[in-house]
Order: C-alpha cells, then sequence, then structure tokens
C-alpha cells in the first residue's frame, strides 16, 4: 500500500531511543524511483549475476495474477526492448514495458533488510490494495 503509519514514543528516562526510520523520497509523478538501498542491492545482485550495467539492466513489470489480481515482476535482462522506458540511477539501468509502466508510473522501489524481513518494497500510489505478501495489487 502507498500510505506509511509510523508509531513512536518517548523514551523512558536514561533510555536511548533508536534513530528516525529514513523516509522513502517520492518518485516524479510520471517516472519511477529507486532508493539508494535499492541501487546498491541491484548493482551487487548484477554483479554476481555477470550483468553488464553498460548493456542490462533491472526490468520491472507488472504481471495478472496473484492474490489481488496484479502481481509486480523484477528480473535482469541483457539489453531494453524496442519500447522499453529507460531509467538510468547512478549508473544501474531500469528497463518498464509500456504496459507496465500504466500501473508503475510514480512508483518508488525501496529495500529492506531486518530481522523480520529482506527484499525489495514496491511503493506504488497506483496500488488501491495488496497482499500481506506485498507482491500482488490491485490498481
Amino acid at each position: 500500500m502507498s500510505n506509511v503509519v509510523s508509531i513512536a514514543s518517548k523514551p523512558a528516562e536514561g533510555a536511548f531511543a533508536a534513530p528516525p526510520q529514513q523516509t522513502v523520497p517520492q518518485a516524479p509523478a510520471q517516472g519511477i524511483l529507486l532508493t539508494e538501498r535499492a541501487i546498491k542491492r541491484v548493482r551487487a545482485a548484477m554483479a554476481k549475476e555477470g550483468i553488464s550495467p553498460a548493456e542490462g539492466g533491472l526490468r520491472l513489470g507488472v504481471t495478472g495474477g496473484g492474490c489481488s489480481g496484479l502481481s509486480y515482476a523484477i528480473k535482469f535482462d541483457t539489453q531494453p526492448r524496442e519500447r522499453d522506458r529507460i531509467f538510468e540511477f547512478d549508473g544501474v539501468r531500469v528497463f518498464v514495458d509500456p504496459k507496465s509502466f500504466l500501473y508503475l508510473h510514480g512508483m518508488t522501489l525501496d529495500y529492506e533488510e531486518t530481522l523480520m524481513r529482506q527484499g525489495f518494497n514496491f511503493i506504488n500510489p497506483n496500488s488501491s490494495r495488496s497482499c500481506g505478501c506485498g507482491s500482488s495489487f490491485t490498481s
């Protein structure tokens, strides 16, 4: 879901408060955005897979299916396709096909690594509902 709720409380006297959570930057209305954490993780994974950033990139897409009707697709591709929109973030290219872009414009891709969860988060303002796993949504 695109709404984020944060609940904070004042620490007891003598206790140390955890540092505030980083806010996720908002994507431009007609584009997508990768956070610094996502860029670092994509760059490391591309190196591990042997994909050259100069030629290949991360492919983001949307497919039919999943608990909520649509599912996010994420994979590496060796080159963009003819009609892809190409975004570049600090040397990391992202390819999005025109049909998927209808659902992904304005989206922010973040990477989270906590004790409970590790993986990419799709922060999508076009999503009206998503399932618990976060990989399926309704537009």
